[in-house]
């Protein structure tokens, strides 16, 4: 039986999402959040927007390598861009 090979950055990456769902938690605990429409098409809760915003930076990723020659960094980038917008206004 083979076990999966964890490298740095994959554990550097499920670390931090381990981080930011912990810090949602206490973050919802100490402040109830309150539903809100942005421009996304529906209300939602900070928790919504944080995984809409997880979805959207895995497929921004997987535009880049899949259908352009650019570098992961400006992948990396455009994801963190997409998140900070979603977090604030959407």
């Amino acid at each position: 039986m083979e076990w999966m090979a964890w490298t740095g950055p994959t554990a550097a990456f499920f670390a931090g999402i381990a981080l930011i769902l912990a810090g949602m938690t206490v973050w919802q605990t100490v402040s109830p959040t309150v539903e809100r429409r942005g421009f996304l098409p529906m209300p939602t809760t900070r928790g919504d927007r944080l995984f809409i915003g997880l979805l959207g930076s895995a497929y921004i990723h997987l535009a880049t390598v899949g259908f352009t020659d650019l570098n992961l960094w400006i992948a990396f980038g455009l994801s963190l861009l997409w998140m900070a917008v979603v977090m604030r206004f959407g």
